[in-house]
């Protein structure tokens, strides 16, 4: 997934090392376990074979499928605001491979950016009982809720042997329970114009907290300065005048989602649609200005003045 993946696993039993230990080694197998099957980099994962039978019926592994379900149902719950059928303008942007793009100065040698028409509704068929996808013709990507959905699926099963842990997957993070001083979970939200110091500090339990920022994947092409978070309504970069938004949510993919939907609203729309859901967020503009919503000051432990 292009990143570090960081578990802290508390036990209420100082003779419970072993099997804390073992919950742990299966949680990381879940992030190995949806890299390989919900890669787009790779062309033999699942993920990409149900691409290229994308107008056929095709059997995928169980994490597979979950993550295509999970992408149809935020589709809808978003009304189509999160879509997964970026994947082309990705690739058409030059991101085809992975990379951490950590600079504007990386230039790739691709046409001219264009504004692509508005796709229609999308409409996949699943059958749950054979593991069958149909992708209604579309090729999909699923870096806009992977993560969430690991982190997700990753606490369930510390959750098993534990009620306290905190996981970490690039800026995507489920903190359950206590921290090791027996208070909340304290959670960084990073300064995108300055990686040094955070803007905020939260304190949370029980609950998800993720990020959408260009900081590091913004590049060239075709000219043009682009980054990786894509306006499905045009196939180009969205989220004029942001530079990054943090959501804290009760699920890690939702919060992925959601925080992916709000950048997309861009500096003047996103202050209503955080109103409008009551969302807990926080967001960074162009400028540096750090704006937190209404719902969000109950987890601020501390904030940049």
């Amino acid at each position: 997934m292009a990143t570090d993946i960081t578990i802290a696993a508390i036990s209420d039993r100082a003779d419970d090392d072993e099997a804390l230990q073992s919950a742990v080694d299966k949680a990381l197998v879940v992030f190995r376990d949806v890299e390989t099957e919900c890669s787009r980099f790779d062309e033999h994962s699942a993920l990409m074979r149900a691409n290229a039978a994308n107008a056929d019926w095709v059997a995928v592994p169980p994490r597979c499928f979950e993550a295509l379900v999970a992408a149809a149902v935020s589709y809808r719950r978003t009304a189509g605001r999160f879509d997964p059928r970026v994947h082309d303008d990705l690739r058409r942007l030059g991101y085809e491979r992975s990379l951490a793009f950590e600079s504007e100065n990386v230039a790739l040698a691709t046409p001219a950016v264009q504004q692509r028409p508005e796709l229609p509704e999308w409409n996949p068929k699943f059958q749950a009982r054979r593991g069958l996808v149909h992708l209604d013709g579309y090729s999909v990507d699923l870096g806009g809720i992977g993560k969430g959905l690991a982190v997700r699926w990753a606490a369930e099963v510390l959750s098993e042997t534990t009620a306290n842990f905190l996981i970490e997957a690039g800026g995507d993070c489920y903190a359950a329970g206590h921290a090791p001083d027996g208070g909340h979970w304290r959670i960084g939200i990073e300064d995108p114009m300055d990686s040094a110091e955070p803007i905020g500090v939260l304190a949370v339990s029980d609950c998800a907290v993720a990020t959408s920022s260009v900081r590091i994947r913004r590049w060239t092409a075709g000219g043009a300065k682009v980054h990786h978070l894509i306006d499905p309504r045009t196939g180009l970069p969205g989220g004029d005048g942001l530079r990054a938004v943090t959501v804290v949510g009760a699920d890690a993919a939702d919060a992925e989602v959601d925080a992916k939907t709000l950048f997309l609203e861009g500096r003047l729309g996103i202050a209503d649609a955080v109103r409008t859901a009551s969302t807990a967020a926080c967001w960074v503009t162009t400028d540096g200005t750090a704006t937190f919503s209404t719902a969000i000051e109950p987890h601020l432990q501390w904030r940049r003045e």
